[in-house]
């Protein structure tokens, strides 16, 4: 075999184009648009590390959504940005205060702890929110050498549980923390989906409602890479543009990262694709709620579906299609929707899931 031949399988698909999964939004390929934005930004030279025009426009971008005081910046994934805003947000003998089932206490494998230099103090909830009453569990000690100082709170939006916070609850909590001299932070991988299901603008339910630092999410809603740390609040961090490159966030060729945000934020195409997955989301659950031996675990306000199922129907399902198991426990699965997801797809799973149930409630 020559070099010529081994290289020849570079231009072919690897994959079924048509396999279609609800194990994640991040399974999902790139929008065409988002495909299209980097196309044009491929064209010719531009300063590296920020310096260019798209990351200058992108700015502009930012600020039409969420106010002219705000600062975007272009980071290469979620954890990253997680990490980065909240370590801009605190002293390293600072605490976050977090849902015990938000992404940054269970799916980013310490790095707030190890990299950010932060302790989390997680809180158990009902339904992935936190809520002043939740907060307080964990908001003291102040001026205690021997316990970190909860100084900032995190909240998600949509949760992890696809449950949407409400523009009320956002600016209670808001109020609570900043009359204790804390700082907010949201983690808005899934920003889009809960503005499709609030049916309200991005800055109502963030900067005005009180959120300082916010994450804001690309990959989840069609782009290859690349989110951003919103800063809404200057006065809330400190040393950010040092700690995104100590964190090896900052991308030298940053334009890319730029140009696909812009191609997801200045039209529509943010709230488009959004509304695509939360809506196949709603004709999941639609079309399983009737079924006697599904039961529903939470409200679907996003592109969320968490479900109980028998383990045999589980298993029998695993065999087609992947998804996410959220309690194994007690059989509790988690399906997600993305923006490429389409009533057939639904359609078709949900034959699956019904397919599975009936094969588990008479085994041969």
């Amino acid at each position: 075999m020559t070099i010529t031949d081994t290289c020849s399988a570079a231009g072919q698909r690897l994959h079924d184009a048509g396999l279609r999964n609800f194990a994640s939004d991040n399974y999902a390929g790139v929008h065409p648009e988002i495909i299209t934005a980097l196309e044009r930004a491929n064209e010719g030279h531009q300063p590296a590390y920020g310096d260019d025009v798209y990351t200058e426009h992108l700015q502009h971008v930012m600020a039409a959504h969420f106010g002219p005081q705000a600062q975007a910046f272009p980071v290469f994934n979620g954890t990253g940005a997680n990490v980065l805003a909240l370590q801009a947000m605190l002293p390293p003998w600072g605490a976050v205060v977090c849902a015990a089932t938000a992404h940054i206490h269970t799916d980013e494998n310490g790095a707030p702890e190890r990299v950010g230099r932060m302790k989390l103090l997680p809180v158990a909830t009902p339904d992935g929110k936190l809520t002043p009453e939740l907060i307080d569990r964990e908001a003291w000690g102040w001026g205690d050498e021997h316990r970190a100082q909860p100084l900032a709170v995190s909240i998600t939006q949509t949760t992890e549980l696809g449950t949407a916070y409400q523009v009320d609850e956002i600016k209670a909590i808001a109020d609570y923390v900043h009359a204790r001299g804390m700082k907010l932070h949201m983690d808005g991988a899934r920003l889009p989906n809960a503005a499709a299901h609030l049916q309200r603008p991005l800055r109502e339910f963030t900067t005005d409602a009180g959120v300082d630092v916010l994450s804001l999410g690309g990959t989840k809603n069609g782009v290859i890479f690349g989110e951003a740390v919103m800063v809404l609040n200057p006065d809330a961090v400190s040393g950010l543009k040092y700690l995104r490159k100590m964190n090896m966030q900052l991308a030298s060729k940053m334009r890319f990262a730029s140009a696909q945000l812009i191609a997801l934020y200045e039209g529509d195409l943010w709230l488009r694709s959004a509304a695509q997955a939360n809506a196949m989301a709603a004709r999941l659950r639609a079309t399983l709620e009737p079924h006697p031996m599904v039961a529903f675990t939470q409200p679907t306000e996003s592109n969320a579906v968490l479900a109980v199922l028998p383990a045999e129907a589980t298993r029998r399902l695993r065999k087609n299609y992947r998804f996410y198991d959220w309690d194994p426990a007690r059989g509790e699965v988690r399906w997600m929707c993305a923006f490429d997801t389409t009533a057939a797809d639904v359609d078709a799973f949900c034959a699956a899931v019904e397919a599975a149930l009936e094969e588990a409630a008479s085994p041969e």
